[in-house]
Order: C-alpha cells, then sequence, then structure tokens
C-alpha cells in the first residue's frame, strides 16, 4: 500500500494562495522530484481545472517556458491524475480520471493499488482527507513570505488537532524551508 502525501505551497501566516510563492526553478524542481517519485496525483475539481489550464500547453511546447517548467509540466503530463469531484464527470487531460464514490472507500483503494504513493494538492480536499484520517505525509514548502490573506491552509475545515513528527526540515537557497512531517497519532 503507498502513502498518501499532502503536499502544497504556504506562506508563514498560512496562506496558500498559489501566486503568493516563490515560483522559481529550485521550486519548481522540488516538486518534479517529489511528482515523479509518486505514483499519482490527486485533486478536487477547481484545482484540477487550474492545472488543466496551463500545464498541458507547456508540455507540449505551445508556450515558452523555462527547463524546469518545462520539465515539471512533462512529468505531470504523464503522471495518472485523479480527481475528486461531484459535479464533473469528463477529465479530457491526458491520464486523468475521476474518483466516483465514497470519498474514503475510492481513496484507500487508491492508495492500495498505488505503491508509489499518491501526491494530494488540494487544500480543500486534503483538509477532507485529513478528517478520514487517510494522510500519512504532509510536505509543505514554507515560503518566507506574509500574505496577509487567504485562502489559508486547511481553511478551518479540520475537526481535531493533528499530532505530527518533523521527518526533515531543509532550507533552499531561496529562503523556502522544505518540511515533511509524517502523521504521528
Amino acid at each position: 500500500m503507498g502513502t498518501l502525501t499532502f503536499s502544497i505551497n504556504v506562506t508563514l501566516d498560512g496562506c496558500v494562495d498559489h501566486l503568493e510563492g516563490i515560483a522559481d526553478e529550485e521550486t519548481h524542481a522540488y516538486f518534479t522530484t517529489l511528482l515523479d517519485e509518486a505514483g499519482a496525483m490527486l485533486w478536487g475539481r477547481t484545482t484540477y481545472e487550474m492545472m488543466e489550464s496551463a500545464w498541458p500547453a507547456v508540455a507540449r511546447g505551445d508556450v515558452d517556458a523555462s527547463p524546469a517548467l518545462r520539465e515539471w509540466a512533462t512529468t505531470l503530463e504523464a503522471k495518472p491524475k485523479y480527481v475528486v469531484s461531484s459535479t464533473r464527470s469528463d477529465f479530457p487531460w491526458n491520464n486523468s480520471h475521476r474518483l466516483d464514490g465514497d470519498l474514503r472507500t475510492v481513496v484507500q483503494e487508491l492508495k492500495d493499488r498505488t505503491p508509489d504513493g499518491v501526491l494530494v494538492g488540494s487544500g480543500r480536499l486534503a483538509a477532507g482527507l485529513d478528517r478520514l484520517d487517510l494522510i500519512d505525509d504532509y510536505k509543505f514548502l514554507v515560503h518566507p513570505r506574509i500574505a496577509g490573506h487567504g485562502p489559508t491552509l486547511f481553511h478551518g475545515l479540520i475537526d481535531r488537532t493533528r499530532r505530527l513528527a518533523l521527518i526533515s526540515a531543509v532550507p533552499m537557497r531561496n529562503g523556502v524551508l522544505c518540511v515533511h512531517y509524517r502523521r504521528a497519532d
């Protein structure tokens, strides 16, 4: 059985707005490695649609992009992508699949059949998965910024405190801190 890892960019004040992080070669290389090591990607519909609107064109070479962005896009293009949605059933982006049914059951089944693990990159979905005790690891890029606005990590959507054990904390040259925690309870 694979692990379910929640990974996202977050500022010091908890903001997870994708426009607030440092989007440079170093951070994209980190996420490419993380994605490359995982067996699949898992998103909610909103995050899927945001990603679908940008990355396939980068992977095809339709837009100018740095080598790190192009590598991220081509890795993502090839990776199985699973989407949780109650409002959309058609996901035409290459290798995209809808998860349908009871959230606990379908995500546990996805973990069971993905030995290299599943990477979840949607904050609201992660909150739901966390409430179901399905998230095993948390890998955050903590950016040296205070955004002063939301959305914030978990949006107040979890129902109790989670105890986590620090696995590693590694600084990047750009000041971002890569932290890896594992559930301790």
